[in-house]
């Protein structure tokens, strides 16, 4: 496929999202289509375009759309009931696979989003801590609360650690709450954490920042510093969990934090986000044992058992022998045939991030490591290149390739092919 063609329903639906939804959006991905179906590493638009799916639901479709054994394990449970608002078999059972699978896992709450993990996960963490301020990284990504909405997407960045409100509405107080630190520089951080750290209830972070992959020692040394002040760590996990290996990052980069989020991939392509950590800082979510700074997490939908279901299904499959050696074997040769394309065109740009999770900054530079080498990519190029790639069968997001174990030879190839002309025309 050369040229995408639109039917007459797409064009009437796209023009009723821009009279119902504000923007004419979802508030998420606005390429000017409609999606109407997804099977494996694929999927269809209103108008019966085909696309090699690299944007994967923002990443949930680890295992591709509508895997059977999901599909399978989802119709089940909604035979017996979609939604109990008390315990279930589902969501204890889950439970029990995350505290076996990932390393700081003693106890799990669920809810239903990422946003609202990391919300329940800096609250804990301040109640457990009995302390205010948190700590975050610039550009780091952690949901849409007014605590996670600071310095993340700022093209005006503020001296460290000065925060930068990224969203009207959010209450000018918040601002002293957060403080902000440069990705991959332990030094800077280092003497924010000194400075500040009989009044941090929190260090948040993601060990893999978007794009940006820790350098070495970075998550290790972050780790010694709150182990030294005794502030609790926090890895945002909701992109990384399962996605790297089975344990998350933590486990990929050997690295323990105190607590974590997950959602996405766990998730199965459902609502379902947790937050997972050791006792003493988790039990704040149970009144018997913390009365005294016990924090209420009531969700009508918390660790929804048809959810639940999904998600035991997708893990189920992870689990296979040879899951994760498949998929970053896949990633690596897109990597390479992305970065290959770019500099035989001799295009200045560099291939970052992880194999199952990357992209391309178009850039001078020959290495980032941090947000405001990503600001200095340039973005018109890149906008450029994702709308031709979307003109030739590939689908991915504004930023980030999410790679599944679904793509198969035939998505591989029409890939590459589509580096090649998407390098030649930027050329």
């Amino acid at each position: 496929m050369t040229t995408r063609n639109y039917s007459e329903l797409e064009q009437a639906l796209i023009e009723k999202a821009r009279r119902y939804l504000p923007g004419g959006t979802l508030g998420n991905l606005d390429y000017g289509i409609v999606i109407s179906s997804g099977v494996g590493g694929r999927v269809k638009d209103m108008s019966g375009n085909d696309y090699v799916d690299y944007l994967l639901g923002s990443g949930p479709m680890l295992i591709g759309h509508a895997h059977p054994e999901v599909i399978d394990a989802v119709q089940t449970q909604l035979a017996r009931g979609t939604t109990f608002f008390a315990n279930n078999e589902q969501a204890i059972l889950l439970a029990e696979e995350i505290v076996n699978a990932v390393p700081c896992a003693e106890k799990v709450r669920f809810t239903s989003t990422g946003t609202e993990a990391t919300l329940y996960a800096l609250r804990a963490a301040r109640s457990y801590r009995s302390r205010d301020k948190i700590l975050k990284f610039e550009g780091g990504y952690h949901g849409m609360h007014d605590y996670a909405l600071m310095s993340v997407t700022t093209s005006n960045p503020a001296e460290f650690p000065i925060s930068v409100s990224d969203s009207a509405g959010i209450p000018k107080s918040v601002q002293d709450e957060v403080l902000v630190a440069p990705f991959n520089n332990l030094e800077i951080t280092s003497e924010i954490i000194e400075k500040y750290h009989d009044q941090l209830g929190a260090v948040i972070v993601e060990p893999f920042q978007r794009l940006l992959p820790p350098e070495t020692g970075f998550l290790q040394g972050l780790r010694d510093l709150t182990i030294q002040y005794g502030i609790p760590l926090i890895f945002d996990e909701v992109v990384t969990g399962f996605r790297f290996a089975y344990g998350g990052a933590q486990e990929f980069y050997g690295v323990e934090p105190d607590l974590c989020t997950m959602g996405k991939v766990m998730a199965g392509g459902f609502p379902l986000a947790l937050i997972a950590g050791k006792s003493d800082i988790m039990d704040h979510f149970d009144k018997s044992l913390k009365p005294d700074s016990f924090m209420p997490q009531i969700g009508t939908l918390n660790g929804n058992p048809v959810a639940a279901a999904a998600g035991m299904a997708t893990l189920d499959i992870l689990k296979r022998e040879g899951t994760y050696e498949k998929l970053h074997a896949t990633g690596q040769r897109l990597r390479s045939a992305l970065q290959s394309s770019l500099s035989e065109a001799e295009i200045p740009s560099v291939v970052i991030g992880e194999a199952p999770l990357f992209d391309v900054v178009f850039t001078d530079s020959t290495k980032v490591i941090d947000y405001r080498g990503m600001l200095a990519g340039d973005k018109a190029k890149l906008n450029r290149f994702n709308r031709h790639l979307l003109e030739h069968g590939v689908l991915k997001g504004d930023t980030k390739f999410y790679v599944s174990l679904a793509h198969n030879e035939e998505d591989i190839e029409r890939t590459e092919e589509a580096f090649k002309s998407a390098a030649a025309e930027l050329r």
